[in-house]
């Protein structure tokens, strides 16, 4: 879950554009990133399941904030512009993904598998802690982009309907839609998921009473 009570960010003209001096903004920036990285990281990982795509979502989404730091560095959540920053970057990720592995022949090494686990972030800055179950995010990201990015930020990141929907820029309603569908997806190919384990468990348990009768 996102802890974000590290650093407060000064909030600036009640979400107008404003106008500050150089050093203000850049004291309200670097407040920012400092509040907001590891969640932005843990959500990248959520939705990619590459530590190092997270942190690559994570930075271009700090370098258009900076780019449009008149705008965003007035808004009342620029966090939330940043988060769905990094969501719509994850929707070209993926598809950009798509696009290459259909060119793949061979899988890749178990070493690259273990570099995007869920325990082996790199980053050092805490967005392991935010992030359990590789099973449960992997069947995450099988679902259509506003599913995943709804169920992402209601159960990573723990935000309200409300607040999902503000993120996401449609209504709670929609959010709820998106989620109800989410779980019922879910829990199909969850449950596949542990169904295939208890019967391959019950394959094994029967061999190895079948070689003990030897």
């Amino acid at each position: 879950m996102f802890d974000s009570a590290e650093v407060e960010v000064p909030v600036v003209n009640q979400g107008h554009e404003t106008s500050l001096r150089p050093e203000q903004g850049e004291a309200i920036f670097e407040a920012l990133y400092r509040r907001e990285w590891s969640g932005l990281v843990a959500l990248g990982w959520s939705l990619s399941g590459s530590w190092t795509a997270a942190e690559e979502l994570a930075q271009d989404a700090f370098a258009d904030a900076y780019r449009r730091w008149d705008k965003v560095g007035g808004l009342d959540k620029p966090g939330a512009w940043l988060r769905r920053a990094v969501i719509n970057r994850s929707a070209s990720f993926h598809r950009h993904r798509a696009v290459e592995e259909r060119g793949i022949t061979r899988l890749s090494s178990r070493a690259d598998r273990d570099a995007d686990g869920v325990g082996s972030d790199r980053t050092g800055d805490r967005a392991t802690a935010q992030v359990s179950d590789p099973a449960f995010w992997a069947a995450v990201r099988s679902l259509p982009e506003r599913q995943a990015a709804s169920v992402a930020l209601h159960y990573l990141e723990d935000r309200t309907v409300a607040e999902t929907a503000e993120i996401l820029g449609c209504r709670p309603a929609t959010v709820k839609v998106h989620l109800h569908r989410a779980r019922q997806t879910l829990a199909e190919r969850l449950g596949a998921i542990d169904d295939g384990a208890s019967h391959s468990d019950e394959q094994r348990t029967a061999t190895d009473q079948g070689e003990e009768r030897r």
